[in-house]
């Protein structure tokens, strides 16, 4: 059974998460943007060491806790490597990961598994990650909202084709962004006016 606790680090208030299975001694860590002890205490808090990182994209607010929580637990990062052609001033210099995903890939870690959607328009690596009954959307779609497509990278065009793949995902989801509170597919479908 998947369970997931939310922190809200930094000065963006990122939303980072940790997801852990009743099962499993290991957690993953999805965009620890900031306040890597801070994320490291809510692992051990729980009696879980981390296994894994996975980052939606790489823009500086949703990586910059990622070396010093790799520095402290070998853990494996994961990361589309389109996003390695975004310039540094947007991902606080060179990135860091171990291990690239790509659009239909199926990860198996800590005894959960991460379907992966490749949704560039945000940044040109954009993913959201797939789990049981949970869409982590990072700064792809926002409750009421969408991400911003002006930055670096950014392509407004594509992030509309991704919000379409997101409305045509059969059943329905609980989302959790990468800010703001999290919120339903279905209510997103119905009422989000960049879905519509």
């Amino acid at each position: 059974m998947l369970n997931i606790k939310t922190l809200v680090l930094g000065v963006y208030e990122t939303n980072c998460y940790l997801l852990w299975s009743d099962d499993s001694t290991e957690c993953i860590v999805i965009d620890p943007g900031y306040e890597a002890e801070q994320v490291l205490e809510a692992a051990a808090s729980l009696g879980k060491t981390v296994a894994a990182i996975l980052l939606t994209h790489g823009h500086f607010d949703h990586v910059g806790a990622v070396r010093t929580i790799f520095s402290q637990t070998d853990c494996d990062i994961y990361l589309c490597s389109d996003d390695c052609a975004m310039p540094e001033q947007m991902t606080a210099g060179p990135l860091c990961y171990t291990n690239c995903y790509a659009e239909g890939d199926i990860l198996e870690l800590a005894n959960l598994t991460i379907r992966v959607l490749h949704t560039p328009g945000h940044t040109p690596g954009s993913v959201c990650l797939l789990c049981e009954d949970a869409l982590f959307s990072g700064d792809t779609l926002f409750a009421g909202s969408c991400g911003r497509t002006d930055l670096p990278g950014g392509n407004r065009e594509e992030l509309h084709r991704s919000l379409a793949r997101l409305k045509g995902l059969e059943g329905d989801f609980t989302v959790y962004p990468g800010h703001a509170e999290a919120t339903r597919l279905s209510l997103e479908r119905a009422y989000n006016p960049y879905m519509r």
